[in-house]
């Protein structure tokens, strides 16, 4: 039965808006949010603003609609493996070798690098893009942001990189900014966002999945669940992680939203073919002035860091957990040289390839997808293995209602998968 204090107790909440307690569980609770924001929201990178600004510059507003489905998934994988955190303690690659042994987790940390690293090209070619809109060559750009990053994780501890990450995330609202530059019909945007149109053509669904799989990527449930056990959360954090998670989810996606939304009202309305985020914020400057352009560059750069960042971040805790090696922000470079070796490797090749001439950047950053779509599924039956397992979970594994809904969206998620894979293969 309901608890009917419940109103007295509200009314009492606020009537004291200043009370000491108040204010220190609100104090509490943003010392806890943190893991599911971050990685949520760097899954807007470089790769992620490209796809987003050729859905509305090629379709409109008739992929708007995809975003809800793609929130409601993105919310139900994440709070699986948040869940999985606090109440194992344990990484998902960490899961995965207790439960299926070294072999199998021998072969994915193999095909996970190879995604990671081509990610992880993409999220540089995204820095040299957006700074050379103002003129910067990428033979500075690229080294300089290659140190920033390097040096930002590597000389701080976990909280002090939470905090960047964090102050990060805040500037996407650049694209929220830029989105009401470009003077949209609302009731027009509103009918869109609420009506699903579906296309039979290739290229129509090819860009559905394509927004899928830019949404939900393998990293991002290894690199959460491992945020979650270096920040220290328990079980008894489990219903503010969970708000965490959900809040991520929703963000990232209102700023998908817009970048959509404001490559539709201009570009597409007004013909113009684009091919990169870049090609969009040039092609802004005309059709909803200087400042709306320079935003949209601003936000690829924003982007383009947090996610250099964050790869070579994500792979070192996966690796190294894997193996059984040291792996926390918190630790000293002595206590986990594998783990800090491992981060400066990736941020080089990544860095490094993009300076060589001649590379070919967007096959590179193309066949790092198809992995992303290969490997997702697999990581995805192994979580709800492992979500199920009450030897890992006790009183915290699926409930059947859950099962059937996570189940279900990973069959979809499989589905597309496959079919983006057998796309890019036969249509490169």
């Amino acid at each position: 039965m309901p608890d009917e204090r419940f109103p007295t107790r509200l009314r009492a909440f606020l009537r004291r808006p200043f009370q000491r307690r108040t204010w220190r569980s609100f104090a509490v609770f943003l010392m806890l949010l943190g893991p599911g924001i971050i990685t949520s929201n760097v899954d807007n990178d470089a790769g992620g603003i490209t796809t987003y600004s050729l859905a509305g510059s090629e379709y409109g507003l008739a992929l708007l609609w995809t975003l809800i489905p793609i929130t409601v998934a993105l919310i139900i994988i994440q709070e699986m493996c948040a869940r999985m955190g606090v109440i194992s303690g344990k990484g998902l690659s960490d899961l995965i070798r207790e439960r299926f042994g070294a072999r199998i987790t021998f072969y994915l940390m193999i095909v996970l690098l190879m995604a990671n690293l081509g990610n992880t090209v993409a999220e540089f070619a995204g820095v040299a893009a957006s700074l050379e809109i103002f003129g910067l060559s990428r033979y500075v750009s690229v080294p300089a942001a290659a140190v920033f990053v390097w040096w930002l994780v590597v000389k701080g501890n976990y909280k002090t990189v939470e905090k960047a990450f964090l102050v990060a995330c805040l500037f996407y609202l650049s694209y929220v900014i830029s989105g009401f530059m470009g003077r949209p019909d609302w009731g027009e945007i509103g009918t869109a966002f609420l009506t699903p149109t579906l296309r039979m053509d290739g290229p129509f669904l090819m860009m559905a999945v394509g927004l899928v799989g830019t949404t939900i990527a393998p990293w991002m449930q290894f690199f959460l669940q491992s945020s979650i056990v270096d920040k220290g959360l328990k079980a008894e954090d489990y219903p503010v992680t969970r708000l965490d998670v959900v809040f991520g989810s929703i963000t990232v996606n209102v700023v998908a939203f817009f970048i959509i939304m404001l490559c539709a009202v201009t570009l597409f309305k007004s013909g113009i073919r684009i091919e990169s985020a870049q090609d969009a914020a040039l092609a802004l400057a005309p059709l909803a002035g200087d400042y709306c352009s320079w935003l949209f560059a601003f936000g690829l750069l924003n982007a383009s860091l947090f996610a250099a960042s964050i790869l070579p971040l994500s792979t070192a805790y996966t690796v190294c957990e894997a193996f059984g090696w040291e792996s926390s922000l918190n630790c000293k470079f002595t206590e986990a040289p594998q783990f800090y070796g491992l981060y400066a490797l990736m941020i080089i090749l990544g860095a490094g390839i993009i300076l060589l001439p001649g590379i070919p950047l967007i096959s590179i950053m193309y066949y790092s997808q198809v992995v992303n779509g290969l490997l997702l599924p697999v990581v995805l039956v192994f979580m709800l293995i492992l979500i199920n397992d009450r030897k890992i979970m006790g009183d915290y594994t699926n409930g059947r209602l859950m099962n059937v809904f996570s189940w279900l969206t990973v069959g979809v998620l499989i589905a597309l998968s496959v079919a983006l894979v057998i796309a890019a293969l036969i249509f490169p």
